[in-house]
């Protein structure tokens, strides 16, 4: 959608605000997650649970969408030194009045959407979503600052998302039954999504060091930030293969090989990274990891199912 003209508060404006490219991050554990359950129970999963985990990961990531753009216009974060895509409030797209309602009705509105979920996960599902909202304000207000961003994306990307939508689609099983392989999945899910946070805060390693935004990137620097996207890709497909191997072992294992497609175009990124270094230019780079998270979900998805 183009940028320019866009009217403040208008719908355009918001759904500006709301992102729509980073939505593969929200979607793709949840995929993997209901894949996985599906290649171990086929057609006797629970649909219903399925749709409202994939609703609830959307609206969530609209949500932490609409509070990082609050929260860093507040601090300052945002100014005419950034490099990356441009925020609403910043540009004054929506006001930040209107931004603090748009966040807490995008909260409200997630929290409606998973509170059905209580009926497939019992009351527990109840700290899972509180648990959810408030990482969310706390990965924009404190924890992206002290350089603790990874973590988080590990966890509610990767380590939470696959295993509850996991464990709330498949037939009723305990809690802790949920598999090593869907564990071991579930981190490699972490790790893929991570590439895109890792790209954004080399972009922004400057910007972030004049603003006292203590990313890993800012610790590690720029060239253990370059070794770091690297790695990233090659273990979360390492990973991701053992896990889809060993989930259903009687199965076609040359199914599995297929999340292997997924390197050169990790490969290729990483070489234009490389390539560019420093600047705007690398918002292609960010595009391109974008691309390359979903081709990974959608790799993992047929190698579960095949």
């Amino acid at each position: 959608m183009n940028e320019s003209n866009v009217t403040t508060n208008s719908f355009k404006a918001w759904f500006l605000a709301a992102r729509p490219k980073t939505l593969t991050g929200a979607a793709v554990p949840v995929m993997i997650g209901i894949a996985a359950a599906i290649a171990q129970y086929g057609d006797t999963v629970r649909v219903g649970a399925a749709v409202l985990c994939m609703l609830f990961a959307l609206v969530m990531q609209i949500d932490a969408n609409f509070i990082n753009d609050y929260f860093d216009f507040m601090k300052g974060t945002d100014d005419e030194k950034r490099l990356g895509p441009k925020r609403a409030c910043a540009q004054g797209w929506i006001t930040a009045a209107a931004m603090r309602l748009g966040l807490l009705y995008t909260t409200l509105l997630a929290c409606a959407i998973g509170l059905p979920l209580i009926y497939y996960g019992g009351w527990e599902m109840i700290l899972i979503g509180v648990a959810c909202v408030v990482f969310c304000f706390l990965y924009t207000i404190s924890f992206s600052y002290i350089g603790l961003g990874d973590v988080l994306v590990l966890v509610f990307f990767g380590l939470l998302p696959v295993c509850m939508t996991y464990w709330l689609v498949s037939p009723p099983t305990p809690l802790m039954s949920i598999p090593w392989q869907v564990i071991t999945l579930s981190a490699a899910c972490g790790l893929v999504i991570d590439t895109l946070l890792v790209v954004n805060n080399y972009r922004d390693i400057d910007n972030d060091r004049r603003a006292g935004k203590r990313t890993l990137i800012v610790r590690i620097g720029e060239h253990g930030g370059l070794t770091l996207y690297a790695i990233l890709g090659f273990i979360s497909t390492i990973l991701a293969l053992i896990g889809m191997t060993f989930l259903n072992w009687q199965d076609e294992q040359y199914a599995k090989l297929i999340i292997l497609l997924y390197l050169p175009f990790h490969i290729v990124t990483f070489t234009e990274m490389r390539r560019i270094r420093k600047g705007a230019e690398l918002n292609k780079v960010l595009g391109m990891t974008a691309r390359n998270m979903l081709i990974y979900g959608i790799l993992v998805t047929i190698g579960l199912l095949v």
